[in-house]
């Protein structure tokens, strides 16, 4: 079971309340004020007012928040994971185990191989 098994059963208003706390302790971290933030992000200081409150906002303008922060690492886990298949994945396994012997050199031709 994951750690994080139990944001499924938060309610959307409960998760924006989660988003906004992070948003909040991230820009008090950084020492900036709400303004300082909002100017860099190009939006108004109540739009991110509004966010640190837990009220829905436009999601360009979270993203613009999330970069003034340096906190787009928060999205890594938005990344499409290309299922593998299972003879893909074992050739890419064999490939691994791959080991270096010593090359086979042809015998002269007039060797009779005794």
């Amino acid at each position: 079971m994951s750690d994080f098994s139990y944001i499924s059963y938060l309610s959307d208003g409960a998760l924006l309340k989660k988003v906004g706390g992070f948003i909040k302790s991230r820009r008090i971290e950084q020492n900036l004020t709400q303004d300082e933030v909002a100017e860099r992000a190009a939006i108004s200081r109540s739009t991110l007012s509004l966010l640190e409150r837990g009220e829905n906002i436009a999601l360009t303008n979270l993203l613009k928040i999330l970069r003034v922060l340096d906190a787009l690492y928060v999205l890594e886990h938005f990344q499409e994971v290309k299922p593998i298949s299972p003879m893909q994945l074992a050739k890419e396994d064999e490939a691994k185990w791959k080991r270096a012997s010593k090359s086979k050199k042809s015998p002269p031709k007039d060797d009779l191989g005794w």
